[in-house]
């Protein structure tokens, strides 16, 4: 590694040319984020090389009104659960051949009066600003794929060097199916989203945003559920309801108490052996409903290169974790840039997110309105989990109740009432 046969071009501009690029991607100039991963994730060092999520599993819980002189009563503490993993090492590098090489001598050699000037540094600053995005094209993917299944899966037929999988934890309790599978003509949208809100509810929590792709959001608009919604708000009685765009969609949804949609629409191109392929990181039909926009954090770590960096290696940072580097190689004669980076999208707070699988109405995730209840990732008779409920003291149920409130119930049964409870369990047919 030597220096860049280009130093006198970069040695003030390198940095900050990147740095106007990061502030560009990140809407710093008052436009919206370029990647979704930094419209909804914080930036948290790390200084062990390790990423840790934090899940509350309590809700709050109202004080009691307690008489002078008496003693306040004990509450039961919130538990909480952690994920952690090791924070994984992204990077990419971009070289120029002999002949690339070739064509900025020319450039270089004809640069009378500055004239090629504006060429050579657009050529120069490509492959460098390409390994920056490559970055965060990795994130990008890695958060949407998390986020949408709760699992960041970097395999090693889409990825170059070691295969990376990431649990966020999710929980299998805030995982839905729908009454029937919004494709169908007999789907009812609404009353899925209302059976989630419940659950929500039911734990103390609620949402502001639900997001999905473009399949889900297409199929949940054209519904008749959707459209006569969408029609009562317009005092509208017609028998050809038009079917709303996407701000009649969320005005008609707010109007209701309902969640605002987010249409996740995002493709990311990956490259193996010369082969790019555009993939879509968003599980398919997937709609996750979270309380904020507020999701977790990119943790990140520095590396020992920029720690300890290599003299005559032309490096800055972008973005404070990705580490930047070019130089010059005689075997093979080439121009070489990297990008480098210790860092990883964390979903935190897990327990407050819901997933439901738009095209799942089967009986391996709860579906509200079947015969069945899913528990423990067991599927039970209705019957049987009311008739367990029935048994305690302390909770009643019958047939009229949500999964949701079912599973309101059961979560306040005491060990004891618990054990009880599991004896009546019939499995499913």
């Amino acid at each position: 590694m030597e220096k860049s046969l280009f130093f006198q071009w970069l040695q003030n501009t390198f940095g900050p040319v990147i740095q106007r690029f990061v502030e560009t991607i990140n809407g710093k100039d008052g436009a919206s984020p370029s990647y979704l991963f930094q419209q909804y994730l914080s930036k948290s060092f790390s200084i062990d090389l390790k990423w840790g999520s934090l899940n509350s599993n309590g809700s709050s819980v109202a004080a009691d009104v307690v008489a002078l002189d008496a003693s306040v009563p004990l509450k039961r503490r919130d538990s909480f659960g952690t994920v952690e993993g090791k924070v994984p090492k992204l990077g990419m590098k971009m070289q120029k051949t002999e002949n690339e090489m070739q064509e900025l001598y020319i450039l270089e050699q004809t640069n009378v009066g500055g004239a090629n000037a504006g060429i050579i540094r657009d050529k120069l600053f490509n492959d460098p600003l390409r390994s920056v995005r490559g970055v965060y094209e990795r994130l990008e993917y890695m958060f949407l794929e998390g986020l949408s299944t709760g699992y960041a899966t970097i395999s090693e037929d889409i990825n170059v060097g070691t295969a990376v999988r990431i649990n966020y934890g999710y929980s299998g309790d805030n995982s839905y199916g729908v009454g029937a599978k919004w494709s169908s003509s007999d789907a009812k949208p609404i009353t899925d989203i209302e059976n989630i809100k419940e659950a929500a509810r039911s734990e103390g929590r609620s949402f502001s945003v639900m997001m999905m792709d473009n399949k889900a959001f297409n199929n949940f608009r054209s519904k008749s559920e959707v459209k006569e919604l969408y029609a009562a708000g317009l005092n509208f009685s017609g028998a050809n309801i038009p079917t709303p765009n996407m701000a009649q969609v969320n005005d008609t949804l707010q109007s209701n108490g309902l969640p605002t949609i987010i249409i996740i629409d995002r493709s990311v191109n990956v490259e193996k052996n010369g082969i790019r392929t555009s993939v879509r990181p968003w599980a398919e039909g997937v709609v996750v409903f979270a309380d904020s926009a507020n999701l977790g954090r990119v943790v990140w770590s520095n590396l020992i290169e920029s720690i300890k960096p290599k003299q005559d290696i032309l490096y800055t940072k972008a973005d404070d974790y990705i580490l930047v580097s070019q130089w010059h190689t005689n075997d093979p004669y080439s121009e070489t840039v990297s990008s480098q980076a210790l860092a990883v999208p964390v979903i935190d707070n897990v327990n407050s997110i819901y997933v439901m699988d738009t095209e799942e109405s089967s009986d391996d995730v709860q579906v509200e309105g079947d015969a069945n209840y899913l528990y423990l990732t067991v599927v039970y008779t209705r019957t049987s989990v009311i008739a367990g409920i029935n048994t305690s003291d302390s909770q009643t149920a019958d047939a009229s109740m949500t999964d949701a409130q079912l599973k309101y119930r059961i979560n306040r049964l005491s060990d004891a009432e618990i054990e009880a409870f599991e004896a009546e369990l019939v499995e499913a047919i």
